[in-house]
């Protein structure tokens, strides 16, 4: 049986893919200090054979007894929210962090699986955004301390595989949504979605003409678990390249919800990006991925989950 650890594993997409590795028979180990992830969102595996829970802050040593066959390394503060709180515990988990991963990876002979992140491209002047494009990114704003601990993970990857030979992957993941998204984490799918249920008007930063891409959870994990098996060692773009501007994505939320919100409008945070789009050429070609999910199907999903969070929160009424 092939073993795998998921840092983060915690965390929205953590949890997903530690399911989807004990569907394909893994024995899977998911570790996460769970400052921004939650337990509840793997409480339902526990009991289950092959698998374990950790929990552990990946900055510090790890020990994992025995092979070690794969790392999903997804540990990190991923929110605006979040790392605009913890800026510094968001820069030692790219630096320190990702240095004690490869560290073990290392040590194991281990696959090691860096999720990137889209925002390694910043404010882009290249539309979409193609993995050759090096990105525009402010180093000293308010976003730089979530950009760049990516972008220095990149680069420790890389100068791992190149000095040490290790086997390793980058996935650049652009916009992910779906259920066991935190409510308040701060990002547009959960706060769309919670202003229109409980009747608030959306809040739409700007004129609201920016654009965005959303890929469904299922689809993210199929294209992380390819990526693995792959052997390509550069960076691949994983996410949905239908693009859309945010204010035509809060319609389709006050649509599908049948809400009667509204939309209020608030000034553009500092160094938010103004497009963000995946070129997703180099996926179909390496890896025969491409998002199945309607926008529609994976949202009437995702309201799903917040709707009944909600109504056992008494937000809403059931």
């Amino acid at each position: 049986m092939r073993r795998v650890l998921i840092t983060g594993g915690a965390g929205f997409i953590g949890s997903h893919l530690c399911e989807l590795f004990l569907d394909r028979g893994w024995d899977v180990i998911c570790m996460d200090n769970l400052l921004t992830g939650n337990y509840d969102n793997i409480a339902h595996l526990e009991g289950i054979k092959n698998f374990t829970f950790i929990r552990h802050d990946i900055t510090d040593y790890i020990l994992i007894k025995g092979r070690l066959d794969a790392i999903m390394h997804l540990a990190s503060p991923a929110s605006p929210v979040d790392y605009l709180k913890m800026p510094i515990t968001t820069m030692k988990v790219g630096a320190m962090g990702t240095h004690k991963v490869l560290g073990l990876a290392k040590e194991k002979g281990a696959v090691m699986l860096l999720a990137s992140t889209s925002e390694v491209y910043g404010d882009p002047l290249v539309h979409p955004q193609p993995e050759t494009y090096w990105g525009n990114v402010n180093p000293i704003g308010p976003r730089g301390v979530y950009d760049e601990a990516k972008r220095f993970a990149e680069a420790l990857v890389m100068a791992y595989h190149n000095y040490h030979g290790l086997n390793t992957r980058i996935a650049r993941i652009f916009i992910t949504y779906g259920p066991r998204m935190r409510k308040d984490d701060g990002r547009v799918v959960p706060t769309f979605i919670c202003q229109a249920l409980k009747g608030e008007n959306l809040t739409v930063f700007g004129n609201g003409l920016q654009t965005r891409s959303f890929c469904y959870i299922s689809d993210m994990c199929e294209g992380l678990y390819r990526l693995l098996m792959s052997n390509y060692t550069g960076p691949v773009n994983l996410g949905n390249p239908q693009e859309m501007t945010i204010l035509d994505f809060a319609k389709r939320i006050v649509e599908i919800t049948g809400s009667n919100s509204g939309i209020a409008f608030k000034p553009l945070p500092v160094d938010d990006p103004h497009v963000r789009q995946p070129d997703i050429t180099l996926a179909k070609k390496l890896l025969g991925w491409e998002p199945k999910v309607s926008l529609t199907d994976g949202l009437k999903k995702t309201i799903e989950f917040f709707k009944d969070q909600l109504a056992r929160e008494g937000e809403i009424s059931g």
